[in-house]
C-alpha cells in the first residue's frame, strides 16, 4: 500500500472486501480528536469568553467579575428570566402597585431562584465562574430581598388583611387602604429601594447573557 493515500479499499481474489487506512488519515483523525478535547475544555474553563464585571449594589455584592461560560450564561438566562417577568424586575409604583402582590411575587422569585440553584449539579460548583454566579444568585436572596421581608411583610400582611375586613373600607381601592399603614411611608421608602437595586440587578445579571 502506498502510505501517502488516505484511504484504500479493494476486493480480494475471494471477493473480500479490504479496508487500509493511510498513517495521513490517522494523522489527521488524532488532531481532529485532539482538537475536539481541547475545544471542550476552553469551553469549560470560559477561555472563549472575555471576563464581564457586574456591579451590584443590592445586598452589598458590589463588584464581580465572571467570565460567562455557556454553562454560566445558561444559568443566567433562568435567573433573568425569572427576574424580569416579575414585579421584582419592575419599577414598583407606589400610586398602582399594590403591595402585597409585590411580596407575593418576591415570595415566588425565592422559590423559582432556590429551584434554579438545586438544578446545577454539585460537581458545577466547583467550577470557579459557575460558583461566583451561584454566589450572586444566593446573595441577592439573603442579603438583598430577605432583610426587607423580615422586617415588613409579615406585619404588613397582619395589618392589611384586617383592614380588608372593615367596613370603612369597602368602598376604597387596595392602594388606598395600603396607604393608611401606620409606618407606610418607611415601608415603602425601604421597598422602593430594594426594588431599584432589583432592577438593576436585573440588568447586570443579563449582561451575562448578551
Amino acid at each position: 500500500m502506498n502510505w501517502n493515500e488516505l484511504l484504500h479499499i479493494w476486493l480480494s481474489d475471494n471477493f473480500s472486501l479490504n479496508i487500509e487506512v493511510g498513517i495521513f488519515l490517522i494523522a489527521i483523525l488524532v488532531v481532529v480528536t485532539i482538537l475536539i478535547f481541547v475545544l471542550r475544555w476552553a469551553m469549560d474553563k470560559s477561555f472563549i469568553w472575555g471576563e464581564t464585571e457586574l456591579n451590584i449594589s443590592l445586598g452589598g455584592i458590589g463588584s464581580v467579575k465572571i467570565k460567562p461560560s455557556h454553562e454560566v450564561a445558561q444559568i443566567a438566562h433562568k435567573a433573568w428570566a425569572e427576574l424580569i417577568t416579575r414585579k421584582a424586575g419592575l419599577q414598583f409604583e407606589p400610586d398602582h402597585d399594590v403591595i402585597v402582590e409585590v411580596y407575593n411575587s418576591w415570595y415566588q422569585l425565592f422559590s423559582e431562584m432556590r429551584s434554579l440553584i438545586k438544578e446545577i449539579p454539585a460537581g458545577h460548583l466547583k467550577k470557579g465562574n459557575t460558583k461566583k454566579l451561584v454566589d450572586i444568585l444566593v446573595d441577592s436572596l439573603n442579603k438583598g430581598m430577605r432583610p426587607h421581608l423580615t422586617k415588613w411583610q409579615a406585619k404588613f400582611r397582619r395589618w392589611y388583611e384586617a383592614e380588608l375586613k372593615k367596613d370603612a373600607n369597602n368602598d376604597k381601592t387596595p392602594q388606598e387602604i395600603q396607604k393608611q399603614y401606620p409606618l407606610y411611608n418607611d415601608m415603602v421608602q425601604d421597598l422602593i429601594l430594594v426594588n431599584q437595586q432589583l432592577v438593576a440587578y436585573t440588568a447586570e445579571v443579563k449582561k451575562l447573557i448578551s
